[in-house]
């Protein structure tokens, strides 16, 4: 038989299991805002039985464990997800910086004539495509009117220099995002590096899971993850090691490399290996995302505003060209560059509109066949614009920018969706619940209250043995 003092032992370690199970719901109700927490969870079990003429006869209880509620497989899962969330977010960011560099607004809830989602309200470039038209049209009825064609021509190459330089401006801040995201991901690495080291000597220590140390390590992959879609083993003393494009960047507590941005030629920045140079190709997370997009639509969009610019200063050129203007000239080039960047009215005809060659005869001022042609060329189907127009072509390629637009945030809205669903899996699984711990609590604390008296009963018992005594 145990005995007196066997029963009070057993009461003393029933006291401390209580205590430590109210020490756990407190934790517990301490981190419930915490969304890098997981619940924790005693793991008690009857303590070692002693042999009696009756039988085995219990001990009590003991504490064996603070487990962390966690399921390894749906955190990878979120972790996977995340990359899917950020990549899409980094396009979705690029884009609507493209939208704003139009100068307009994109509805893509609007279907063009030609499929394409995507109709340009409020466009200054639309608008100044149309006024640029209809300004020779004007001249064609009335040869007076050449300053008008002037100020429609600069502000059409205006726009078009405006528009080409905001996508500019867009591409340079997607590089500076990516930049920024590669310095984030390297000080996870090197913080996730640190918390492997401290889980190591931690769990040596007390030979216990470092609870708090993992769900630490845990937020800091799932921030990686945002960025950079990385490759994770777990070792056998509890470390992860990450990798990224098969290039192993932290080994347990070591830190072996690290991400760089490079320029790879026509301001394209990539990423690779700090220390061995080795080209990563990334496979998900913002940065990704950010170079498809700025290789992919941005640089098409901006390809194809330069191409249009381009036909439309030859074409403007070829038909002006074979003109006269007041005098019975001929031969002067109405437009200068050769695209988007450089387009310009000729410096000769701003300063002197009579140089418009509008007229079809030498010295014929009325004969307007040369603006109605240039007026007509608005309908003129262009082979170098796959046979559409200037104002079709660049319907398309609005089009374009608003299919990717409602593609981007389409696959996001979705992304966003299966996170939601991921996380409230984690939070059913690892999230505190104010109605447990609080449950908990109260049974804990009438379990202490229960120990409590159990040791002053065998305290009174002892004390009336020792009375027999006296």
């Amino acid at each position: 038989m145990p005995g007196l003092f066997g029963l009070l032992n057993l009461g003393s370690r029933s006291l401390q299991v209580q205590q430590k199970g109210v020490q756990i719901a407190g934790q517990n109700l301490s981190n419930v805002n915490n969304s890098a927490y997981s619940r924790q969870r005693l793991v008690v079990q009857s303590s070692s039985s002693i042999d009696s003429s009756l039988g085995p006869e219990g001990t009590g209880v003991e504490a064996v464990q603070i487990e962390q509620l966690r399921d390894t497989q749906l955190d990878s899962e979120i972790r996977d997800q995340h990359s899917v969330t950020g990549f899409l977010e980094a396009q979705q960011r690029a884009l609507q910086g493209a939208e704003n560099g139009l100068g307009s607004r994109i509805d893509t809830q609007v279907t063009s004539a030609s499929g394409a989602n995507g109709v340009l309200t409020g466009s200054s470039l639309a608008g100044d495509l149309s006024s640029f038209f209809n300004a020779f049209q004007t001249l064609s009825t009335d040869s007076t009117q050449r300053q008008g064609v002037i100020e429609a021509a600069k502000s059409l190459a205006g726009d078009f220099k405006q528009v080409n330089a905001s996508l500019g401006t867009v591409r340079n801040s997607v590089n500076a995002a990516m930049t920024t995201d590669v310095d984030k991901a390297n000080k996870l690495l090197k913080s996730i590096a640190t918390l492997n080291s401290q889980i190591v000597r931690a769990e040596a220590r007390t030979g216990a899971a470092a609870n708090d140390l993992r769900d630490t390590r845990e937020q800091a992959l799932s921030d990686l993850s945002k960025l950079v879609k990385p490759d994770i083993a777990e070792g056998s003393d509890g470390t992860l090691n990450l990798s990224i494009s098969g290039t192993l960047l932290v080994s347990g507590s070591e830190s072996l490399d690290s991400l760089q941005t490079y320029d790879a030629g026509g301001g394209r920045m990539l990423v690779r290996a700090a220390t061995s140079g080795t080209p990563l190709a990334l496979t998900g997370g913002a940065i990704q995302g950010s170079i498809d997009v700025r290789d992919g639509t941005l640089a098409t969009l901006q390809s194809d505003l330069d191409r249009l610019a381009g036909r439309l200063i030859d074409a403007v050129n070829t038909v002006h060209a074979t003109g006269f203007n007041l005098a019975g000239g001929t031969g002067t080039l109405f437009f200068t560059g050769t695209g988007a960047e450089d387009i310009a009215i000729n410096a000769s005809i701003v300063g002197d509109p009579s140089l418009i060659q509008g007229s079809g005869l030498a010295g014929k001022a009325g004969n307007n066949t040369v603006a109605l042609a240039l007026a007509d060329l608005r309908n003129q189907a262009d082979p170098a614009l796959g046979n559409r127009t200037p104002t079709g072509e660049y319907s398309r390629i609005v089009g374009g920018l608003g299919e990717s637009i409602s593609n981007a945030n389409a696959h996001l809205t979705n992304a966003q969706l299966w996170a939601g669903t991921l996380d409230n899996q984690r939070q059913s699984v690892s999230g505190v619940s104010l109605d447990e711990e609080m449950a908990d609590l109260v049974t804990y604390q009438k379990a202490f209250q229960a120990s409590a008296q159990f040791v002053s009963t065998i305290s009174d018992m002892m004390d009336q043995v020792l009375n027999m005594k006296r």
